[in-house]
């Protein structure tokens, strides 16, 4: 795991307290994490700023950001510490969790001339581990 310092000054965005603890908290994930998630990791952290500092490591490249099946933004790390891109989501449809699964996904479509490809988003759809296990 890179240092969350180093990587915000090479990402260029000015390090803070809060993006250097949200940054160690999505680090230390096994899974996407929602804003909730987060702030209870971090409670004196205010709840608006979290958004915005959320906000920030994506849009620096060191966050992604996905919409779970309720609805909900989830927050994973990414960046040269953690191989993140070119993963495939499950998301439950029971509870509506997201689990990265370690499965290569499909190579990207070829695209015609002129066009420009920014990202590529892999979801499967079933029920969890847990909910399974639930109506069994």
């Amino acid at each position: 795991m890179s240092n969350p310092v180093d990587l915000l000054r090479a990402a260029g965005v000015r390090v803070t307290p809060g993006r250097v603890r949200s940054l160690e908290a999505l680090q230390a994930a096994t899974q996407p994490m929602s804003h909730a998630d987060i702030e209870s990791l971090l409670p004196d952290v205010d709840r608006v700023t979290l958004y915005r500092v959320l906000d920030s490591l994506v849009a620096c490249g060191l966050a992604l950001k996905a919409v779970d099946t309720r609805g909900v933004f989830r927050f994973s790390a990414s960046g040269p510490h953690r191989q993140h891109d070119g993963h495939i989501h499950f998301r439950c449809t029971s509870c509506g969790g997201v689990s990265c699964l370690k499965a290569a996904p499909p190579p990207p479509p070829k695209l015609p001339r002129g066009f420009r490809l920014d990202a590529v988003e892999f979801d499967v759809r079933g029920t969890c581990a847990q909910c399974a296990g639930q109506s069994a």
